[in-house]
């Protein structure tokens, strides 16, 4: 028999939205009857998969394969006697990224639920509380609109996140373009995209569940697939709009930054095109050759810094009158 960590949550349905806890020895003698239980696994334990190949015979290899592989994406496989669906919620572990998605395995039919875990998974611990509490779900199919929508309701303050992010750097770009604020937009797009990446075989998991024949996804789930359904198209939307508002604000960053250059650049042309002439003169006269005119008087400096200064200040009221400066 495995080592007791390797089941980390077991308990029956009872159908009233309770559940009772099972010892190790009891999940796997309920997990061969016919009354609803519910086995969550620890997938990197080394006795998982003989667990499953022994209580759980009647699995397809591709079945068991799949709930024990090391990368996954969200996807839905239908059997003869059930479903196998692989879910992703956001990773809000600590000190971890959200968008580093955390996925759940599962088997599910009529009679038994058997999930696999990673990595912790909120979603999963918040059916365990409503399990005990007496408000989880009464079947297979309540419990996987259940669980979808625990995933979903909790990508909800993640989206929020993002929209404000980049609220915050659409502002700062307005108000005050810096090149940080590149940064910022680079990592919101990078993230909306990782995102999407996985929202979007999932939207497709959801739709597969809720058009599946199973007496066990009855009416009352399957409205609630739908409404899951809804949400996650929602965040794709909202996803798309991030990519796309992230586009134009690092557009609407270049130019600033550009207009910033070139205005630089500008004063400085300016600056150039004052000097040029004073420093044509100042070179003319700077030539170490006999015959320079008022070498020998005491006031030539003077006579001549007045001219430059003349010059230079008809330079400028010349720029001004032409609107250059």
């Amino acid at each position: 028999m495995p080592d007791k960590s390797a089941i980390l949550y077991a308990a029956t349905i009872n159908g009233d939205g309770s559940g009772t806890r099972l010892s190790q020895d009891d999940a796997s003698s309920r997990a061969r009857e016919d009354a609803l239980a519910w086995v969550h696994l620890d997938g990197r334990h080394p006795d998982t998969r003989r667990w499953i190949e022994t209580e759980l015979d009647y699995l397809d290899p591709l079945a068991v394969d799949a709930l024990l592989a090391e990368e996954t994406r969200p996807r839905l496989v239908e059997f003869e006697r059930g479903a196998l669906l692989i879910l992703r919620g956001v990773n809000l572990n600590q000190d971890a990224q959200p968008e580093d998605m955390v996925s759940i395995r599962l088997w599910v039919d009529a009679h038994r639920i058997v999930s696999v875990q990673l990595r912790t998974l909120k979603a999963v611990r918040d059916i365990q509380d409503r399990l005990d509490a007496g408000t989880g779900p009464t079947h297979s199919g309540d419990f996987v609109a259940t669980l979808s929508a625990r995933l979903f309701e909790r990508m909800e303050p993640v989206m929020t996140d993002l929209h404000v992010a980049l609220d915050d750097v659409e502002e700062e770009v307005m108000d005050s373009p810096s090149v940080e604020a590149r940064q910022t937009i680079v990592t919101l797009r990078r993230q909306a995209i990782i995102f999407r990446r996985y929202f979007a075989p999932q939207r497709d998991v959801v739709a597969q569940l809720r058009a599946l024949d199973f007496a066990w996804i009855d009416v009352p789930a399957k409205r609630r697939l739908q409404e899951n359904l809804d949400r996650i198209t929602r965040y794709l939307e909202d996803l798309d709009a991030i990519r796309e508002r992230a586009q134009i604000v690092k557009d609407e960053l270049a130019n600033a930054l550009a207009d910033r250059m070139n205005k630089t650049l500008y004063v400085l042309s300016l600056v150039a095109a004052i000097f040029l002439p004073l420093g044509f003169l100042t070179g003319l006269l700077g030539i170490n050759v006999g015959g320079m005119p008022g070498a020998a008087s005491g006031s030539a400096f003077w006579i001549v810094t007045g001219m430059m200064a003349a010059i230079g200040a008809g330079q400028v009221l010349f720029f001004r009158l032409m609107k250059w400066l």
